[in-house]
């Protein structure tokens, strides 16, 4: 699948070659991603791996938190405390050019930012803004549903851990495990691959070998005897923390 075929507009032209940065695409027309097949909607992120579309999750990217444009110090210190970051693109149709809608990191690089703007400027109501657009972007119900099988599937795992997995992974237009059909179904295999997803970014080395510059498979492939050890552990209900 190439990227005109992605977007429905010709990318820019040479903005790969320009930049170093990992580029993730909101996308204008509903695709699908060409590993696992799973279903994005209008409006959600996708990657570009050698030509072909991946989902946020496919990419290694789905444990990133976005964060919109509008305030550069928040940016930019964000961008410095996480190990891993994207640039979040869109074609603009009227200036027939890609522009930068935000990036995205991890999580605890945005809270961290945010403290230390907090200390040199009134930035809460902007935090507590962010906050009021991710609980708008939850649909609870399904989240609560979601967090249960989790647990149920995992009773080993750290208490509190199922909330995070289902909130991250169910968040609108994110193009995550969670907002796929399968999950909208609440297929057991959507809930495996979020608890693994979860496992793998939170206990292995496995983002520090893509931040080295591994190859994604070969460190999927180091890391694999750990994550399957970790969730082998939670399944019989024993803790692994």
């Amino acid at each position: 699948m190439g990227q005109s075929d992605v977007h429905g507009e010709p990318p820019e032209p040479g903005y790969e070659a320009d930049s170093k940065d990992i580029v993730v695409f909101r996308i204008r027309r509903d695709s699908e991603c060409s590993e696992c097949n799973r279903e994005l909607l209008r409006g959600s992120l996708l990657c570009l791996q050698n030509r072909e579309a991946l989902c946020l999750d496919c990419a290694d990217l789905g444990h990133l938190e976005y964060l919109p444009r509008g305030d550069a110090a928040l940016t930019r210190r964000a961008r410095k405390h996480s190990g891993l970051s994207a640039v979040v693109l869109e074609f603009s149709r009227s200036r027939k050019r890609y522009e930068r809608q935000g990036i995205l990191a991890e999580p605890e690089a945005i809270e961290k930012a945010e403290a230390e703007c907090l200390v040199d400027a009134d930035l809460r109501a902007a935090r507590q803004a962010r906050q009021s657009v991710i609980r708008a972007e939850l649909d609870q119900q399904y989240v609560l549903t979601f967090a249960a099988m989790v647990r149920q599937r995992f009773p080993g795992c750290p208490s509190g851990s199922e909330n995070r997995i289902a909130e991250h992974a169910c968040r609108k237009y994110s193009g995550r495990v969670g907002r796929s059909a399968m999950a909208k179904r609440l297929d057991s295999e959507a809930v495996f691959l979020a608890v693994q997803a979860f496992v793998r970014h939170r206990f292995t080395d496995y983002d520090d070998l893509l931040t080295a510059g591994r190859d994604r498979a070969e460190a999927r492939l180091e890391v694999e005897g750990k994550v399957s050890e970790v969730l082998a552990r939670w399944r019989e209900g024993q803790p692994f923390n």
